[in-house]
């Protein structure tokens, strides 16, 4: 599906706040509710918007530490960690990537004895490298503004 300047604007209203209304963002487009609802239902249609989330404060919730954690797997320790690594709750992102590491894992834990309790989890599979999150400088930024807006 090719995308116009309208469903690239549709988009960038989703990703600022996915609940507003199809009025709303047609208003905010300069076309029809209606036509709004159309492009949305086509553009999911096509997998171009994957699914609609809350965005949850980690730190509300309990976790008081944020972590980007990498790892080097051992050698025949890789595949069976990604097989397991979607059972761990203490992660919410995690990726697999070229370089020294294997794999980088962003995740949330309630304090830092959870943290080493983790750790030791990970160390049967690789070597890790732990990095604390202080604050957020750039969270979850709209990949339309940077490139077509």
């Amino acid at each position: 599906m090719k995308l116009d300047t309208i469903s690239w604007k549709i988009l960038d209203c989703l990703q600022q706040n996915a609940r507003q209304s199809n009025t709303e963002i047609a208003r905010q487009v300069g076309i029809t509710s209606p036509a709004v609802a159309e492009r949305i239902k086509k553009m999911e249609d096509a997998g171009i918007i994957e699914g609609y989330h809350a965005k949850v404060s980690h730190f509300e919730t309990g976790h008081q530490l944020k972590a980007i954690i990498t790892l080097r797997a051992f050698m025949g320790r890789l595949k069976p960690f990604i097989s397991t690594v979607s059972s761990f709750s203490e992660v919410v992102n995690c990726y697999r990537i070229t370089g020294n590491e294997n794999i980088v894992m962003e995740v949330v834990l309630n304090n830092q004895k959870h943290l080493e309790q983790f750790i030791d989890q990970l160390i049967t599979y690789g070597e890790t490298r732990t990095h604390i999150v202080l604050s957020n400088i750039v969270e979850n930024n709209p990949l339309i503004k940077r490139i077509h807006l």
